[in-house]
Formats: C-alpha cells, sequence, structure tokens
C-alpha cells in the first residue's frame, strides 16, 4: 500500500476512534483518536513536500 493511502486509512481510523471515544464518554480514546489525526497529518504534510520538491527537481 503507497504510503499516501496508509496515512489516509491511519486517519480515518483516528477519526473513527475519536469518535466513539466521544460516543462512549471515554477521553482516552478521544484523546488517542485525535494524536492519531494529528500523526497522519503531519505525514500527508510530509508527503505533499516531497511531492513538490520532486515536481521542482524534474
Amino acid at each position: 500500500m503507497s504510503d499516501k493511502m496508509e496515512n489516509k486509512a491511519e486517519e480515518l481510523k483516528g477519526r473513527a476512534k475519536e469518535t466513539v471515544g466521544k460516543a462512549t464518554d471515554n477521553e482516552q480514546w478521544e484523546a488517542e483518536g485525535k494524536a492519531e489525526q494529528g500523526k497522519s497529518n503531519l505525514k500527508q504534510a510530509a508527503e505533499k513536500v516531497k511531492d513538490a520538491v520532486k515536481g521542482v527537481k524534474d
């Protein structure tokens, strides 16, 4: 699986975990979900930078 797909899957997993945490009043799951989303967003931003640099080099 490509890095982009893995990062998106991680983001969606984090959203789901956060939603379940909110619905069940589980603060730990909610926090973990937010953290997973943040980690995924950073990875996605790094991929965009990498793609931009690749585009400049070409």
